[in-house]
């Protein structure tokens, strides 16, 4: 006896939030003027950083992102993007969401997957006429370039080196003390750090470090 199939395919979204709970989207240049005319704040965004590992949705795997990827957090201690209302799946931001959003359909990858990669928005598109702000970030960018730190791992992994861990540790108290000599001394916000500076270092390097060198770390 054959029971009759009750699946039925999707051709619209049925708003189960599946994606949303999956991470905010990353933000293209097409997206500028979001952020430009404050419909999404600063404060609700952070930066992947260029060489940082990055996991891939087209192509399913973790890789070094080439450039900035600026993307919409998510809740504390969520994958949860941040302009989700969980209580009846509404998008706070619907009219105005990113393209990512306007082009995601589960039921059909297409659209997202040709403009996934292309034309991303970075700081620099934001930030480069803060000139005193831009170069502070450029000097960041130089001091805890992650293609530098991605060499030191390396090593690490397979040998103990005090200079080199002496290393990794100055770029870990950099990154520390230019984000609270910001907040507490130029009253900066906190949540615009991990826009300005990417996520912390004190985070990245043992979220992807070997283990060895987490332990190290600690």
């Amino acid at each position: 006896m054959k029971f009759k199939s009750t699946r039925q395919t999707i051709t619209q979204c049925k708003r189960c939030a599946t994606c949303c709970n999956k991470g905010g989207p990353a933000l293209h240049l097409e997206d500028a003027h979001l952020v430009v005319n404050g419909k999404i704040l600063l404060r609700n965004l952070y930066t992947i950083r260029p060489g940082e590992p990055d996991f891939d949705n087209i192509q399913n795997r973790i890789r070094p992102a080439d450039s900035d990827i600026i993307k919409i957090k998510s809740k504390k201690n969520s994958q949860t993007c941040v302009f989700l209302n969980e209580s009846n799946h509404d998008c706070t931001i619907y009219a105005q969401r990113p393209v990512e959003c306007r082009a995601l359909k589960c039921w059909d990858t297409q659209q997202i997957e040709r403009i996934y990669c292309i034309n991303r928005l970075t700081r620099k598109d934001l930030l480069s006429d803060s000139k005193d702000l831009w170069n502070l970030i450029c000097d960041h960018q130089t001091r805890c370039d992650y293609s530098k730190i991605q060499k030191i791992l390396t090593f690490l992994s397979n040998r103990s080196d005090e200079r080199r861990l002496k290393e990794l540790h100055r770029m870990i108290r950099y990154d520390q003390h230019l984000r609270s000599v910001l907040a507490e001394k130029g009253g900066m916000d906190r949540e615009l750090m991990d826009f300005l500076f990417g996520l912390p270092l004190s985070q990245t390097i043992k979220r992807f470090a070997h283990q060895a060198v987490r332990q190290l770390l600690i």
